[in-house]
């Protein structure tokens, strides 16, 4: 097509848009709008109805002056799973513990009480639960949107059970490709599983998300072409994030210090060229965090965890305490004990669980800054921003054991150790 009079042709999207010949010396200004538009059309997999109803929510939260908010709960009905990962720090204790479950009117109420927009439902291994197909209905009923979180070998086996909604999304963990994601889960052909699931899903209209965790033998170019091979799987929303340094976890490592998140994410992020069409399931200002041009203090509350312990303080990623309800986990926890600069166990968590909360929160009260961000895109050179200094922090505390005593002490009480029969953990393999 020859180039129109007065115009110059400029390709947008893959699109030819049509601009004014004086636009010429301004360049600098439209190939960051070029990103900014395929930023827009490419990145950002949450759905329209669920951006409009936790925008409401945030909004409302700030109108009747409420500091403190959950985003997210994090449902962990069980602990039980059926895989051993290396860098997991949830699956540790004894099998009285193991064995328990939050039944169906102990999930919703959960969400009820909480009343975050969002649940997203981890473990553990969430389809080992016998009721989850139930829980996961009255929690869309309630127009909340649900993340179920599966290693995926019980997920094509579960299909039938659940119904392509607007409010529902399969999250599958795979941290890499496939020889990066069976090492990560110690266990060869778990990712030929989830792939196989994931098509499955796909082909029945579910949304299916997959949560990738990175640690230090991760390498930007081969991420990145993972993340292009999930892609073309057909995949909505990639979640991406750091690992936490599990005090429990077999394996101490493999975990990321601040300065290697940055680094790593840099790398990453630098390969997300026009090519690419990456979908994050998070907010622009939370993959900036990560490429290190944020300081962020993180939100806690922001995706308050619910386990069979009852409500864990501060946080999902930290069990060192536990209320019974959640007004009492917002009332009675000291926020300011927890957290980078605060306390030792935080110094290098950049997890999404902990900040996206604080993005989001950013992005509320600070849009312009928000949209630059989608404008120009992430920063990947030059200096960090500034760190949270550390030489305040408080020693790390060592509780875990106390509180599985307290746990199967309260077990032993009740007589629930058999609670659950091993024949369903047996059946659902």
């Amino acid at each position: 097509m020859p180039n129109l009079t007065g115009l110059r042709t400029v390709r947008i999207s893959g699109e030819n848009r049509h601009l004014p010949v004086e636009w010429r010396p301004f360049r600098p200004v439209v190939r960051p709008l070029t990103r900014c538009i395929r930023f827009q059309e490419k990145v950002l997999a949450i759905p329209l109805l669920q951006k409009l109803m936790v925008g409401a929510y945030i909004v409302r939260q700030h109108v009747i002056g409420n500091k403190r908010y959950p985003l997210a709960l994090m449902l962990e009905p069980l602990f039980r799973c059926n895989l051993a990962c290396a860098g997991c720090g949830k699956i540790d204790y004894p099998d009285a513990i193991l064995n328990q479950r939050l039944s169906i009117e102990e999930c919703l109420g959960s969400v009820d009480e909480c009343g975050a927009p969002v649940v997203s439902i981890a473990g553990g291994e969430p389809l080992l639960h016998r009721d989850m197909p139930a829980i996961v209905q009255g929690i869309i009923a309630r127009r909340k949107f649900v993340y179920l979180c599966t290693n995926a070998l019980l997920m094509e086996k579960k299909l039938d059970d659940y119904k392509p909604s607007p409010f529902f999304v399969w999250s599958v963990h795979l941290d890499g490709d496939q020889q990066m994601h069976d090492h990560s889960v110690c266990q060869e052909g778990v990712y030929d599983r989830a792939v196989a699931a994931i098509a499955a899903a796909k082909a029945r209209g579910f949304r299916v998300n997959i949560n990738c965790t990175l640690f230090n033998d991760a390498r930007p170019e081969r991420v990145a072409r993972f993340f292009d091979s999930v892609m073309d799987m057909g995949v909505d929303g990639i979640t991406v994030s750091p690992g936490y340094a599990y005090e429990r976890a077999p394996d101490q490592q493999h975990f990321l210090n601040r300065d290697k998140t940055k680094t790593l994410f840099r790398g990453i992020l630098a390969r997300a060229g026009e090519v690419r069409k990456w979908s994050f399931s998070q907010s622009s200002l939370f993959l900036d965090f990560l490429a290190g041009n944020q300081t962020y203090h993180c939100t806690p509350w922001g995706n308050p965890a619910r386990t069979v312990f009852g409500w864990q303080r501060p946080c999902y990623l930290l069990g060192e305490g536990y209320a019974k309800t959640f007004k009492e986990l917002m009332e009675s926890t000291d926020w300011d004990k927890y957290g980078t600069g605060n306390y030792e166990k935080c110094a290098d968590c950049m997890v999404h669980s902990g900040f996206e909360a604080t993005a989001v929160t950013d992005t509320v009260l600070h849009p312009l800054k928000a949209f630059k961000v989608s404008l120009v895109g992430m920063r990947t050179e030059g200096k960090f921003a500034p760190d949270i200094p550390l030489d305040k922090q408080r020693p790390a505390e060592y509780v875990f054991s106390k509180h599985v005593e307290i746990a199967l002490a309260d077990i032993k009480r009740s007589g629930s150790g058999d609670k659950v029969e091993r024949a369903e953990t047996v059946a659902a393999q």
